[in-house]
């Protein structure tokens, strides 16, 4: 069973080896006829129907949508960032928008730089986590800079700090306050998100669910209409879904 050291040295905060690797994956989804597109309702668009799931995701696209698809992603994962960068732009225009396939993101929290990040990317609400996250993803690298610089003293004294100052401390510590306000979270709102210690055990929460359930030992890792595959390439995920029929 995997557990969540928040007073970790800040090299294991950084290590980016929880990030998965490239894989044929466990399983896929038999091969199948193409299915038919389905028109969002009047005046809508599919790739902005965002709704947060039972699991604790935030899915995007039609609610019926056959074909389901699932990414277990940490913030602080390079191979998460890589797949976003591959995926994002592709996956929302040709096929979520068709309607024939839905898009969930579940945090899978890695380390207190991606606890907080995670915090912030939901702290507007389902409708802004998708292009916050993509961004966030983006900023991994200078989050990564600033936690090197602020040193283990600093990182320490943090991480041992109240629960409800912890992740606030930290993010100002990352610049992602700062970074999110330009987003559209103000300042009051993303040190109120930081501060409320039930959103931090929830996500603790549902990772350890993910363990336990679909073993996810590693990031990003897909779930297509259930079924687990471990990968970080597009290319790979993409055949997947044309596999399930949204060719």
């Amino acid at each position: 069973m995997r557990t969540f050291n928040y007073i970790a040295p800040l090299a294991f905060a950084l290590a980016l080896t929880a990030c998965g690797e490239a894989s044929e994956g466990e399983a896929g989804a038999s091969a199948a006829g193409s299915v038919d597109a389905v028109e969002a309702p009047a005046g809508q668009k599919w790739s902005e129907t965002v709704s947060k799931t039972e699991a604790g995701g935030i899915v995007m696209g039609n609610p019926e949508a056959p074909i389901k698809l699932v990414e277990y992603m940490s913030i602080t994962c390079s191979h998460c960032k890589e797949f976003g960068e591959q995926a994002f732009a592709p996956l929302r225009d040709n096929y979520v928008e068709s309607g024939k396939v839905s898009f969930e993101i579940r945090n899978f929290v890695r380390d207190p730089l991606d606890l907080s990040a995670a915090i912030l990317s939901r702290c507007g609400g389902e409708t802004p986590f998708f292009p916050l996250t993509e961004q966030a993803l983006s900023y991994q690298g200078t989050m990564f800079e600033k936690a090197q610089a602020m040193g283990e003293a600093t990182y320490g004294s943090i991480l041992s700090s109240a629960p409800e100052t912890r992740f606030v401390r930290l993010a100002e510590q990352l610049g992602l306050i700062a970074f999110f306000q330009q987003r559209g979270i103000s300042e009051d709102q993303a040190k109120a998100c930081l501060a409320d210690t039930a959103t931090a055990e929830t996500l603790m929460g549902d990772t350890q669910k993910a363990v336990e359930e679909y073993d996810i030992q590693g990031t990003p890792t897909f779930l297509l209409n259930g079924q687990k595959f471990d990968g970080t390439n597009w290319a790979m995920v993409e055949a997947k879904l044309k596999e399930a029929g949204a060719k």
